[in-house]
């Protein structure tokens, strides 16, 4: 899924309503978006986060000093590791270090809900479904 289909979904989900407008830039098409009110922001983790804050939903990125970092900790893994991996043996890999990690969690923080769950779920979402296409294709 492309970094402004994403963004799109998270304004939805937020409540926000529809109105920004998103571009990508260089060859990664890095996100970018044109805000109202001053300096356009770029990067997928930037942007969620401003759209939080602009929800008033700054719980999504943590409540506590320890649970932000963890946090941020997550959506740096969403943009160094599971961006750009496309290897069948890189996505199981990830797949498999990211499920002995949730082993004894709910969500990545522990027991809360966070901006983190949403851009990890939305990362892997496209791995998952080229996987169960490609199932169920072999198996016909």
């Amino acid at each position: 899924m492309a970094a402004a289909a994403e963004l799109t979904l998270l304004e939805k989900s937020l409540g926000l309503s529809k109105g920004n407008k998103y571009s990508a830039q260089g060859e990664r098409q890095i996100p970018v978006l044109q805000t109202n009110n001053g300096p356009s922001l770029t990067g997928l983790t930037t942007i969620a986060a401003h759209l939080v804050k602009q929800a008033n939903k700054e719980y999504l990125l943590g409540s506590t000093a320890e649970e932000k970092a963890i946090v941020q900790q997550w959506l740096e893994y969403r943009v160094t590791r599971v961006d750009g991996h496309s290897s069948k043996d890189d996505i199981h890999a990830l797949l498999k270090d990211l499920n002995s990690y949730l082993e004894d969690k709910v969500y990545l923080t522990g027991y809360n809900f966070t901006l983190a769950d949403i851009l990890l779920y939305y990362g892997l979402h496209r791995f998952i479904i080229v996987n169960l296409k490609h199932r169920l294709v072999r198996n016909l």
